[in-house]
């Protein structure tokens, strides 16, 4: 009904949440949207001895024209996150003075542009092409750019989909992560893919055969190497939409990033060796459809098969610490070829349009060539979701979830030649949360959300536990210029 909304919301542990989104018809075709998103909290987790506050602000600005013919459009984006390696080890044990010596803040800054196109009746069905630059306060460098063209040929009355990819990475870390010295690590990557799709539509039956070829440069070494992939899948009803069998067997070459280790691990160091992954195959059976009018289903079995997987592993403190994440307090990645065994299991209910609920879960069971174990990946996760309008004006909503144990390196312990290296186990954590909302008209509404409301201090990482229970409570208006 509206085309903007603001919403401001306040909470303990001094936090901000601030939202804003604008939309724009500028003409019959074409429209401009702008989104800006705030998190924030001045910390305050018990028993940490460092500043443990964190900043998560994003500004998106796009642009879309739609006609008959063609949908282009473009999209710039800017961020800027602080971060704290709060996570002291207990051993070596630090005095006052070198704790209040430690300059533990780490910012990330990005900013990306993307553009996309897509043609109605035309041989190029679709691209997108996209730059993102990323760096840190320690002045790590990444630019990463990516273009994806899309072809259609019809042959036989058969549509043939091809994609390429190009995408290139590059940029520099100031050190590498087994040297306290200041050793430039340089990392120049350059991935070439081509993948050809056939697609035949059956009845009750829907294939997709295709091949995915990569040629992936290492410039920075001078290596090259071929990769070949399957990319197959297939669905077939069989019974309506009561059972949906499928399955696939797919691959390809994923390129690991700085933003994406430090989105998934803000805590990671500024050291990184970046490689890409050799994803041979993910080979999946399932069984999905409705039970009624009101139960679907998921059924999911796979195996999967990753070359130079990158897993997070805690660094141990250096000896000579000469930044704020030398303590034994940050993470770096450590390669190793892996092997996945999972089940996945999920279940939706859809009551009415006033009442929604959603529960899933997920088995996994790991192989490694060199590690001793799948360091950081939990053996089972699962979470629910709910939704409910109880009236007109009141509705409220609840997430939970549950992730099993990890397992990570033992920093404060030392490795010693010819015994396995010493371990620590992560506990289970189950993380709960509710909001419940009024609406005083279709423009105003108020909220509030409680999170992790078992208020466990349960640790994601090693020596990082989270905040304890949080409350935080505001207002969103909707509205038109």
């Amino acid at each position: 009904i509206y085309d903007n909304y603001a919403t401001l919301g306040f909470g303990n542990y001094t936090s901000v949440l601030g939202e804003f989104y604008s939309n724009f018809q500028l003409s019959r075709t074409d429209n401009a949207g702008i989104y800006f998103h705030h998190n924030s909290s001045q910390g305050g987790i018990e028993d940490v001895q460092l500043n443990d506050k964190f900043y998560n602000t994003f500004l998106d600005v796009n642009y879309t024209s739609r006609t008959r013919d063609v949908v282009y459009g473009i999209e710039l984006g800017l961020e800027h996150q602080l971060f704290n390696w709060y996570g002291l080890p207990e051993t070596p044990v630090l005095t006052e003075d070198e704790i209040n010596a430690i300059d533990p803040q780490q910012n990330y800054f990005g900013g990306r542009i993307e553009g996309k196109v897509k043609f109605e009746d035309s041989f190029f069905k679709e691209g997108t092409a996209s730059y993102k630059y990323f760096g840190d306060a320690f002045s790590s460098v990444q630019h990463h750019a990516v273009i994806k063209p899309t072809f259609d040929l019809e042959i036989a009355e058969e549509l043939i989909t091809t994609n390429i990819i190009v995408d290139y990475l590059s940029g520099s870390f100031e050190r590498d992560v087994n040297s306290a010295l200041a050793i430039p690590n340089e990392f120049n990557f350059l991935n070439v893919g081509l993948n050809p799709n056939l697609r035949i539509l059956r009845d009750n039956l829907t294939v997709n055969l295709g091949v995915s070829v990569f040629y992936g440069m290492d410039l920075e070494n001078s290596e090259t190497d071929f990769f070949l992939y399957p990319n197959v899948t297939a669905s077939y009803r069989l019974l309506d939409e009561a059972v949906i069998a499928y399955a696939g067997l797919e691959g390809g070459l994923v390129q690991n990033t700085y933003d994406e280790a430090a989105s998934l691990n803000p805590y990671v160091s500024p050291t990184l060796i970046l490689a890409p992954t050799d994803k041979q195959y993910d080979g999946y059976l399932g069984f999905k459809g409705k039970i009624s009018d009101l139960v679907s289903y998921n059924l999911r079995a796979s195996y999967i098969s990753e070359q130079n997987k990158p897993l997070f592993v805690h660094n141990r403190p250096e000896v000579i610490p000469l930044q704020g994440y030398d303590y034994g307090n940050s993470f770096s990645y450590r390669y190793d070829n892996l092997e996945t065994l999972s089940a996945y299991a999920e279940l939706n209910f859809e009551i009415n349009r006033a009442f929604k609920l959603g529960i899933n879960g997920e088995f996994f069971s790991y192989s490694t060539d060199n590690q001793i174990e799948a360091w950081n990946l939990p053996e089972v996760k699962a979470s629910l979701f709910m939704d409910y309008q109880i009236t007109e004006q009141w509705f409220a909503g609840a997430q939970a979830f549950f992730v099993g144990e990890r397992m990570d390196i033992d920093s404060t312990v030392a490795a010693t030649p010819g015994n396995p290296e010493p371990t620590v186990t992560l506990d289970s954590y189950i993380d709960a949360n509710i909001n419940l909302g009024y609406r005083f008209n279709p423009q105003l509404s108020v909220f509030v959300k409680g999170n992790n409301l078992l208020g466990d201090n349960y640790e994601k990482w090693v020596d990082f536990p989270v905040q304890g229970i949080q409350f935080l409570g505001g207002v969103t208006y909707k509205f038109n210029y």
